[in-house]
């Protein structure tokens, strides 16, 4: 299994390699774009042949995790005439993301929604759901395949932590939205609250992600690092990590 990155900065995009939240898995033949956020579809286009997609996963509405979706509805709807397309996204989102096209989709996707605890599988991947601590409605997502895990908080507060998936995932790929100087929002996490959630769910790796932009991402590094207890990695466009 493979995880690239497509973007990581946090909530807006940042100056240098600005998109934000979006990453593309890969087992076997099966490929999955895990949120798709504003300036991912550019980055997905230089990694995979986007009729090659099995699926697209939206963790929540925030447009940081899902603008994207409307550049490949304009490429499949008026370019490659392709539909069905799965998408899964909580409840509701098709239908409040159509508004902005005339509450109509052309048939580009199969809407599927998620909710806490749901199980799923595309292809050679497995994904399961779980609510986190952030509005609106915002599901964490475990992805299964070859026998290992990858774990990916999308935004939350530390209401919510890995924990709520099985201990000892190979790889957890966490929000890490502020530091310890810098904590605002309750709703998201600073790095060393990523750091101390992925060592206590046994996490093999922890990959920081989400990430501010105006803060300096080796402080991140270095708060997660010493909070998760090994040197964690820091999530940077194009980067490919093999699960």
């Amino acid at each position: 299994m493979e995880l690239t990155v497509l973007g990581c900065s946090g909530s807006y995009g940042a100056p240098v390699g600005g998109a934000c939240s979006g990453y593309l898995v890969q087992e076997g033949d099966t490929a999955i774009w895990l949120d798709c956020g504003n300036g991912t579809f550019a980055n997905l286009q230089q990694h995979i042949d986007v009729e090659k997609l099995s699926a697209i996963v939206i963790t929540h509405e925030h447009p940081d995790h899902c603008v994207d979706l409307y550049g490949i509805h304009v490429l499949f709807h008026y370019g490659l005439e392709r539909t069905g397309l799965p998408v899964y996204a909580p409840e509701g989102l098709d239908r409040h993301l159509a508004d902005l096209i005339g509450g109509d989709w052309g048939g580009t996707f199969e809407w599927n929604t998620i909710g806490d605890s749901d199980e799923t599988e595309v292809g050679d991947l497995g994904l399961r759901f779980s609510r986190t601590d952030h509005p609106p409605p915002t599901y964490a997502t475990e992805v299964t395949g070859d026998g290992r895990r990858l774990v990916y908080s999308s935004d939350t507060g530390p209401g919510w932590t890995v924990g709520a998936f099985e201990p000892g995932a190979e790889l957890v790929l966490s929000e890490a939205t502020y530091q310890q100087e810098t904590k605002g929002w309750p709703h998201h996490l600073c790095a060393a609250e990523a750091g101390v959630a992925a060592r206590e769910a046994g996490a093999q790796r922890l990959m920081l992600t989400h990430l501010w932009p105006r803060q300096d991402p080796l402080v991140s590094v270095e708060e997660g690092s010493n909070a998760f207890g090994e040197p964690v990695v820091l999530a940077s466009p194009h980067l490919v990590t093999t699960i």
